[in-house]
């Protein structure tokens, strides 16, 4: 199929997924849109036990359309970019501490317990991780979802402040965590690929403590000035053209995030912080009236319309992307996805409570903040994109691909349809 062919499938598979959950499920519309799309593949699945040449075909289709490259490469941006527009500026900088702290020590926390959680229970499932590759599967799995998180958020009535700190968090984690898998993605890469590590991410090199450190200062602060600088000249183009011509401040946003995340790929910097650091420059969210009118309407609606849109075929991919990993599917490995579900529960716990309980003796929070941040930090598209990149890599055993994939694609099926589900009910209580 030519990549016209694919765009006009997911399409048309989003207007009729979209269609039937308005009308029949009457679910969130992330929520009905993935599940649709696993009821989708079960089918597939089904039917391809009496005719293979169905699930063979429509295996072929999505493996045609690289869910990792697509992701990673093309709809992060623009998601990030138009997640960061609707957030207010000014209540984001009030809790930018909380937000700051969640984003970074929360998530390294995670990463660590998630990793040693692992590495010590999974021998007992019959499954022998190194301890780098557990720490890797932390590092993917850590960052709540933006995408997933900020589609919800939207819906409950949370207070201002709580809402803020759950947008905001998700935003600026999502970077950080994609920073901190390419890091021990470069140590994994020195320990175990040898000269494969060539066709890796950061060459064989040595790895040393402040190599690592100078990696992540490069890629956060990096990306979070190239953001700074890029959304103030944009805010200043906007404001110069002052809503005389609606087309062209679609095209100046248009053309800031996708030439901004290019330079950031070609000068190693962290593009989703880039992403989120413009579009909160260009938002008009907690600005006073006059800079407020800088961003014409017309563009919160084109990037509202695009990030409703590219949501809905986000979803089905990861819905569909279930037909894929079946192929690697036991029996034993159910025991791995239920362990995989748990410890990352506990560690989002842990990675949540440890900087609040700190933190609270500085400043107060709201009530429930914990178990809100704690269940609402919902997995999304990005944790499969990460992990389906380890298919790239030869020197990675194929048993250790296949464990994190699964292991991913279970913690982020139950987070969406699960947590994503019962957090109404959390509310109330």
């Amino acid at each position: 199929m030519s990549i016209l062919d694919l765009i006009t499938l997911l399409i048309f598979l989003a207007a009729v997924f979209t269609l039937i959950n308005i009308s029949v499920l009457k679910l969130p519309s992330t929520i009905g849109l993935m599940a649709i799309a696993l009821m989708m593949s079960i089918v597939i699945l089904i039917l391809g036990v009496v005719f293979p040449a169905v699930t063979d075909g429509a295996s072929h289709i999505i493996e045609e359309f690289d869910f990792k490259e697509v992701l990673l490469k093309v709809m992060l941006n623009f998601l990030l970019f138009a997640g960061a527009l609707s957030l207010d500026l000014r209540k984001l900088l009030e809790e930018r501490v909380p937000v700051l702290i969640l984003a970074t020590l929360g998530t390294l926390l995670s990463t660590f317990i998630v990793g040693t959680l692992i590495w010590f229970v999974f021998p007992y499932l019959g499954v022998t991780i190194p301890y780098i590759f557990c720490l890797l599967f932390g590092a993917l799995i850590s960052p709540t979802d933006p995408i997933a998180v900020l589609a919800l958020v939207k819906k409950f009535n949370l207070s201002k402040n709580l809402e803020i700190k759950i947008a905001g968090e998700s935003l600026f984690n999502d970077g950080v965590g994609v920073v901190v898998f390419l890091t021990i993605l470069g140590i994994a890469e020195t320990q175990f690929g040898g000269a494969a590590a060539a066709h890796g991410a950061h060459g064989a090199g040595e790895i040393t403590a402040s190599s690592v450190g100078l990696l992540f200062i490069k890629e956060v602060v990096g990306g979070l000035l190239m953001g700074a600088v890029f959304g103030f000249l944009g805010f200043r183009l906007l404001n110069f053209i002052d809503n005389d011509h609606v087309e062209l401040e679609v095209l100046v946003t248009l053309t800031l995030v996708m030439v901004g995340g290019r330079i950031a790929e070609l000068l190693h910097v962290s593009a989703p912080l880039a992403m989120v650091v413009m579009g909160l420059f260009i938002g008009n969210e907690g600005r006073d009236e006059n800079l407020a009118n800088a961003t014409g309407e017309y563009v919160f609606k084109f990037w509202h319309l695009l990030d409703e849109a590219l949501n809905a075929i986000l979803f089905i991919l990861i819905g569909l992307e279930m037909i894929v990993i079946a192929k690697t599917f036991s029996s034993d490995m159910i025991l791995i996805g239920v362990a995989g579900i748990l410890i990352v529960l506990l560690a989002r716990f842990l990675g949540v409570a440890l900087p609040v309980k700190a933190m609270q003796l500085f400043r107060s929070f709201e009530e429930k903040t914990i178990i809100i941040l704690t269940w609402g930090g919902l997995r999304g598209g990005i944790s499969v994109a990460l992990a389906l990149s380890l298919s790239e890599f030869e020197w990675i055993e194929p048993y250790v691909k296949e464990t994190i994939l699964f292991a991913t694609y279970c913690v982020v099926v139950f987070s969406i349809l699960v947590q994503g589900l019962t957090i109404p009910r959390l509310l109330k209580n």
